[in-house]
């Protein structure tokens, strides 16, 4: 079951967030056809914003074609993201760790880590543009 959790200072909406880590749990083979969704009382309980934000975000995810609502049941998973390429990149995978393992060593937190990452990763990606 993916647990959700939302980034208020992200500058992302909501529901896009949602979204996004939906559609993440897909692709790292997190979530498979077939799986439900939490219900959207759940979610909207677990995050602490609208159900209405929750329904938008599923809207959304049925609209591409990634889940299928089936009233008075619940949201399932239709189809995957998962893409078998990823797992052909341990090596990768490895050497994340071990800088993830070098920044907790010099005293980063989990926070301080992620802030990182995502700046450079964003710097990176405008710069191959």
């Amino acid at each position: 079951m993916i647990e959700f959790h939302l980034d208020a200072r992200s500058g992302v909406a909501p529901y896009l967030q949602l979204v996004h880590q939906v559609r993440q749990a897909m692709r790292l083979g997190l979530l498979f056809e077939g799986d439900r969704l939490p219900t959207v009382k759940d979610v909207a309980a677990k995050v602490a914003i609208n159900p209405n934000t929750v329904l938008k975000a599923y809207r959304e995810l049925e609209y591409e074609g990634l889940v299928t609502k089936k009233p008075g049941v619940g949201t399932f998973v239709s189809s995957t993201l998962s893409d078998a390429s990823l797992s052909e990149h341990e090596p990768l995978r490895q050497e994340l760790r071990g800088w993830l393992t070098r920044a907790r060593a010099a005293g980063l937190d989990e926070e301080s880590i992620e802030a990182l990452f995502l700046s450079t990763f964003r710097t990176a990606t405008e710069e191959e543009q």
